[in-house]
């Protein structure tokens, strides 16, 4: 009973270091001390990146649009254009 407690420590004890020292023990250990919390002003610099990439698609969206209808109206003169010769 001794020997399976002392290799069930020996392992135990190896596999928590390597845990400890491979990036996903220190990630762990991160968020548990409360590093990976992002603090207020961050916080409003990705809302205000995140609202100004927002516009900027719209706006894509608005000029798109307005090219979709330039071509139609391109299209149509073109085939109005073959129709009559």
């Amino acid at each position: 009973m001794e020997d399976i407690v002392a290799i069930t420590l020996i392992f135990g004890t190896g596999g928590a270091f390597l845990m400890s020292i491979s990036p996903i023990g220190r990630a762990i250990a991160a968020r548990i001390k409360g590093g990976g919390a992002v603090d207020s002003g961050e916080l409003r610099e990705l809302q205000d990146t995140v609202h100004d990439l927002l516009e900027e698609n719209r706006s894509i969206r608005e000029e798109l649009v307005e090219v979709q209808e330039r071509v139609d109206f391109a299209e149509r003169l073109l085939s109005s254009g073959s129709d009559s010769n």
